[in-house]
């Protein structure tokens, strides 16, 4: 590893030698903490470098220090790291040494939290999807198969992490074993006694090593030899969930490992908050207990791509891709009031504030469209865990009648886009009861575009298998013989290029899955911004090559996109956007950037706008306004 001291004084370049005399413990007999020897009490803050681009790093954890904050907290995804087994990566924005080095300057210590699962609304908790290669795995439990393939992971995670101990000169003061374990229902404390004493045998007996559990939870998550901490918002009762942390952990300093400053999002659910008031009050009432306390989310950030959870209650619920959380810096990392009135609790420290940019963008003649059904060997690719997988047969027998088309036992995993010989005909959705109705000849090609939502994030989460589960049925007929295209989507976006699109100036509708493309410039430096997407249905967008995320505009409650100011070229330079719109476009198909984003908005609104394509070209450059 790097070394992890940033050598920027003479104490700095002292404390490689000095690194013997550093310590962080629990003092029990005082229930405080003890950091070189000196009462401590931590006021920390949640952010997940994986959900922020590697160039705002520094920024984010700046803004945090200078709320007063002394720590971050953070999780390490395992399947970020480890995308097939036994292959690791811990480059660019995967490099979490070199965000460990950033936490140094911006001198936060750090709380690491490296699972093997972590929930964090991440996409199977942080499991890898290869893990269900073999389908009878237990997850979470003593299974020898989850075991071993932990153990190998940790074996390559954990020793990367020594150096960067506290004891060892580092910034490391804990790191938490599991996360939330009592609330699954596995409750195997051998697992978590094996999950000990690996992380002893690889870390050594030094580092404070610590659970996190809801109230409800401590019974099955809490460990002997393990430090016990607690997680709760501030609507829950201080007092009541502190003595009960009391009964697992008699002595030492309380611990309120996930105080909630807000809260996540679900499509098409409302966008949840938490108000100032209530936020400041709890964190006040704990400080004035002596309490060390972590703000979750601190600084939420963006499920880029294809990364977001999922959560089951009643029925299947994946995360959006804003991970705002109603944080005290926002999702753009800009400071909000809540974060002032939190500052002002802990103490005084003033901040600037960052623009945004605004700009509209019409979508004119140049527009390029791609159905995702052609060109299927730009798309192909072997494995697949997150994305779109094609599934193709052929009838044969004509259907005359409109006739339903379902699967049974809930088995579509998680959106199906079915068309027949190319032409869009609708969805079925996991624990929805769509009816579609089909018609073809026979030879009629039938395509299901098949969406991966996101896995199954939290507590209860069993395997969740993607794609479709059981045979799909036409009428009385069970349908066979499907050929599986797994499909590469990125790359196919980011090599696309040589490839003989068809140009209109109007797209049909409905659409179906289909690819729309342009470009535009932007005059001067231009700045962070949110992508609008008015009358378009639901899908994925990449700027530059770069994906956003998802876009689910009909459902909400976000409808709009955050566009980091790093990923868009400026002074005049072509940008390029691409969308694949899953089911409908607009009409007059648009997009725009706005200064501010609109995340709480579960109505379906319809915009029109009447300037033409013959007036203002998608290439014309436009000048950006901020606030």
């Amino acid at each position: 590893s790097t070394p992890p001291l940033v050598c920027s004084d003479l104490g700095g370049v002292l404390s490689l030698l000095q690194a013997g005399t550093r310590s962080f413990v629990v003092d029990r007999e005082n229930d405080r903490f003890l950091l070189d020897g000196a009462p401590f009490r931590y006021v920390s803050g949640s952010l997940h470098y994986f959900r922020v681009p590697r160039v705002l790093w520094a920024d984010r954890l700046f803004k945090m220090r200078m709320s007063g904050l002394n720590t971050v907290q953070f999780y390490v995804p395992w399947n970020y790291h480890e995308p097939e087994p036994g292959v690791y990566n811990f480059n660019g924005s995967r490099d979490l040494f070199a965000f460990l080095n950033e936490a140094s300057v911006a001198n936060l210590l750090v709380i690491l939290r490296p699972g093997p699962y972590i929930c964090a609304e991440w996409d199977m908790g942080g499991l890898p999807a290869w893990l269900l290669q073999k389908p009878d795995i237990h997850l979470r439990t003593s299974d020898p198969d989850f075991l071993a393939a932990v153990d190998s992971w940790f074996k390559v995670l954990l020793p990367r992490l020594y150096p960067w101990l506290y004891h060892n000169g580092g910034n490391i003061i804990s790191i938490q074993v599991e996360n939330e374990y009592g609330s699954y229902r596995a409750c195997d404390f051998g697992y978590m006694r094996h999950l000990a004493g690996l992380f002893r045998a690889l870390l050594g007996d030094r580092i404070l090593l610590f659970t996190t559990d809801g109230p409800e939870g401590l019974k099955c998550g809490s460990l002997q030899g393990l430090y016990t901490t607690v997680d709760f918002g501030p609507a829950d009762n201080m007092t009541k969930i502190f003595a009960l942390l009391r009964k697992y952990e008699p002595r030492g300093p309380l611990v309120n490992s996930e105080y909630y400053t807000g809260w996540l999002d679900y499509w098409g659910q409302n966008h949840s908050t938490r108000s100032i008031s209530a936020v400041t009050t709890g964190l006040e009432n704990m400080l004035r207990l002596g309490a060390s306390v972590n703000m979750y989310m601190f600084h939420g950030g963006t499920n880029f791509g294809y990364w977001n959870g999922a959560d089951e209650k009643g029925r299947f619920l994946p995360i959006t891709t804003s991970y705002d959380y109603d944080a005290p810096i926002s999702e753009a990392g800009d400071p909000t009031p809540k974060l002032f009135a939190l500052r002002n609790v802990i103490s005084e420290v003033p901040y600037h504030f960052i623009k945004h940019q605004r700009l509209s963008l019409i979508w004119g003649k140049g527009i390029s469209f791609l159905n995702l059904s052609v060109h299927l060997k730009y798309l192909l690719f072997h494995t697949q865990d997150r994305g779109f997988v094609l599934y193709r047969t052929y009838l044969t027998y004509t259907v005359s009648e409109p006739t339903q088309f379902w699967v049974p036992n809930n088995g579509v995993h998680d959106r199906a886009y079915v068309m027949v010989d190319g032409v869009f005909q609708g969805v079925l959705e996991r624990n929805m009861k769509h009816q579609l109705f089909l018609m073809g000849t026979v030879g009629a090609k039938l395509d299901i575009l098949l969406e991966n939502m996101g896995r199954l994030s939290f507590g209860s989460n069993s395997s969740d298998f993607k794609g479709l589960l059981e045979p799909p049925i036409l009428g009385q007929r069970v349908l066979t013989q499907w050929l599986m295209f797994p499909l590469k989507v990125d790359k196919l976006v980011k090599w696309w290029f040589p490839l003989q699109l068809m140009k209109r100036s109007h797209p049909q509708v409905p659409s179906g899955p289909t690819f729309y493309s342009t470009t535009f410039p932007i005059l001067g430096e231009g700045g962070d911004t949110f992508l609008f997407l008015p009358g378009w249905t639901k899908g994925q967008v990449w700027i530059n090559g770069f994906n956003l995320g998802r876009y689910w505009t009909k459902r909400g409650p976000q409808e709009t996109l955050y566009v980091p100011r790093p990923l868009l070229f400026s002074r005049g330079a072509l940008n390029k956007i691409t969308l694949l719109e899953l089911e409908n476009v607009p009409p007059q198909p648009q997009i725009q950037f706005l200064d501010r984003p609109i995340l709480n908005s579960t109505l379906h609104k319809t915009y029109i706008y009447s300037l033409s394509p013959d007036t203002q070209s998608a290439s014309e450059p436009m000048e950006l306004s901020g606030h």
